[in-house]
């Protein structure tokens, strides 16, 4: 008598990963029915991923995206509630922190791809990333305080996004905005309507990859770095690392083939 093979049930990968031709990666969030929210896998899965390509100097662009209605509901609220314990909850905000810090210091630009809401922390997710495009229909809100829990961490982001009085505005009623309003109040770069958002967010990317990959790494790390200073410290922070920049073999190609009227052949890193 034979046995029948027992059926494998192989699970959909929590983050979806595509590796393009042209130097960028997209990280597509794949937990579509839980509104992509951030438990503690995704964030695991996320910081992976992250931690491989933030070592890869060939890529040059990484876009954060997601399936499904919603960009990012947030941190998984039935995960929370599922554990009463301090340490739990410090680990947690510990490791989403982390993977935010890791978005912030790759030298990879990466942009977000919003195509549906992004709340609490997923909202955090796009005031992280360095760009942001969205889809028309996309709504953001850091609505914690509407459950009684201030967005303390996903504050940190959208604070050095958007001025004071629109932050706090947000974080404390918990309210919508559209993307419109996010886009003008620095939220995110640009708006698209929703067939248009892959050729939108696909111009953006085209306009980095062009650029000299020495310059965009350069710039990200200074740029960051600077945000925290003083007025004067910036300023000699910044004209020592443009010195520097200046000694970079790209700069002469650049420079040269401006004047030459010719497309520079950058050497990469």
């Amino acid at each position: 008598m034979t046995q029948s093979n027992p059926t494998i049930n192989i699970s959909e990968p929590l983050v979806i990963r595509e590796n393009h031709s042209n130097s960028v990666v997209t990280l597509t969030l794949n937990r579509p029915k839980q509104f992509n929210a951030l438990s503690v896998e995704l964030l695991t899965a996320m910081q992976k991923e992250l931690d491989s390509i933030a070592q890869d100097s060939n890529i040059r662009v990484v876009v954060i995206a997601a399936k499904g209605k919603a960009f990012c509901a947030g941190h998984n609220l039935k995960e929370m509630r599922a554990h009463s314990d301090e340490a739990f909850h410090n680990a947690l905000f510990q490791q989403c922190s982390q993977m935010m810090l890791t978005i912030n210091q790759m030298p990879q630009v990466v942009i977000a791809k919003v195509q549906g809401i992004a709340t609490a922390a997923g909202c955090q997710l796009v005031a992280t990333c360095d760009l942001a495009v969205a889809s028309d229909n996309a709504k953001f809100a850091t609505s914690g305080i509407n459950v009684g829990l201030f967005c303390s961490t996903p504050a940190v982001a959208l604070s050095r996004n958007l001025s004071r009085k629109q932050a706090f505005e947000m974080l404390i009623t918990g309210e919508f905005i559209d993307a419109n309003t996010a886009m003008q109040q620095g939220l995110i770069n640009r708006v698209a309507p929703t067939e248009q958002l892959d050729a939108t967010l696909q111009s953006l990317v085209d306009a980095i990859i062009n650029k000299s990959p020495m310059a965009t790494a350069t710039g990200k790390d200074m740029f960051y770095k600077q945000l925290d200073m003083d007025l004067a410290n910036a300023y000699e922070y910044a004209s020592k690392v443009m010195t520097c920049n200046m000694m970079a073999d790209d700069v002469s190609e650049g420079i040269d083939a401006f004047i030459e009227k010719r497309q520079a052949v950058w050497k990469g890193q």
